[in-house]
């Protein structure tokens, strides 16, 4: 009964994150950059999150805290960036469906990173299901949607930095609290994306006093980030990297139903054999695997 409240957060988690699709799209619509939308969100959820305390500024080792910077990186601004650019020129649907690979390049990464980890007849059966599942996306993107295949590559993009913040992530937890990681993760995010407003400046002072957008962003900023941020890392220590990730299968039916409500977006046949090819072959690529935990957090990978 314990792990099962950390199976109902971890699905609460991504019923939030498979809204933000929505929220994120929105924002884009009102005119803000994927990259003033990401700093507005982490900015919110850093003001936040420093009400918790602060029991530790830096991590006990130089390397430890690179790895650190790699998690604002891979779980803040390059995964978001990615994200809410390819929101800005393709479907929220497509978007859902392809980043929901996350957990299936966790596992091959896994694979190839860390020793311990093999990859089974499933994940091999799974991700060539997946993978064909992902091209029914695109090709239907293209062909009936008229997508720029740009935002397909960008959200590949972004479930590839996603499965590395989440194997970094594992090994970083058996030594630091879900907290300190949370903060820093936020903190190395907006440190991150600030040489983009060279390129982009911020300029969203008027943009801001809409209800809409400060509305969607309080929602990101504190919702999406800031309280799911803090309790999925939790989540990730108690019950395993694959356990947690294999619920992130449920973010494209909660963004595909959002989507079709919210802004008549358009679903084909092709698009849902896509998605239920994409679905079925990470939870078939999930059957079976095992993961070792250390009790002491020592691992090949850090």
């Amino acid at each position: 009964m314990k792990t099962g409240w950390y199976h109902l957060g971890a699905l609460l988690i991504v019923l939030v994150w498979g809204t933000t699709f929505l929220s994120t799209k929105m924002l884009l619509l009102n005119g803000l950059s994927p990259e003033n939308i990401f700093f507005c969100r982490f900015l919110i959820a850093t003001v936040g999150i420093w009400f918790f305390g602060k029991s530790q500024w830096f991590a006990n080792s130089v390397k430890d805290e690179l790895l650190l910077v790699l998690l604002g990186v891979c779980g803040g601004s390059l995964y978001f960036v990615c994200e809410n650019s390819a929101l800005n020129i393709t479907q929220t649907a497509n978007v859902a469906l392809i980043v929901c690979t996350a957990p299936l390049i966790t596992a091959i990464l896994s694979h190839l990173m860390l020793p311990s980890d093999k990859l089974n007849r499933f994940v091999v059966q799974g991700s060539l299901v997946s993978l064909l599942g992902v091209a029914l996306v695109a090709f239907n993107g293209h062909l009936v949607l008229k997508i720029n295949p740009l935002g397909d590559f960008l959200s590949l993009v972004a479930a590839l930095t996603w499965a590395i913040y989440t194997i970094v992530l594992k090994q970083l937890s058996y030594r630091y609290s879900s907290l300190f990681i949370t903060r820093k993760v936020f903190i190395y995010g907006l440190i991150t994306i600030l040489p983009s407003f060279f390129f982009h400046p911020v300029g969203v002072a008027a943009v801001l006093l809409r209800p809409v957008v400060w509305g969607n962003l309080l929602y990101l900023g504190i919702v999406a980030s800031l309280l799911c941020y803090f309790l999925w890392n939790i989540i990730v220590k108690r019950i395993g990297v694959i356990r947690t990730t294999n619920y992130i299968y449920i973010v494209p039916l909660v963004a595909l139903v959002a989507g079709v409500i919210a802004l008549d977006e358009v679903i084909t046949p092709v698009a849902i054999v896509g998605a239920l090819l994409i679905l079925s072959g990470v939870i078939w690529a999930g059957r079976k695997q095992t993961e070792k935990r250390s009790s002491k957090g020592i691992h090949p990978l850090v």
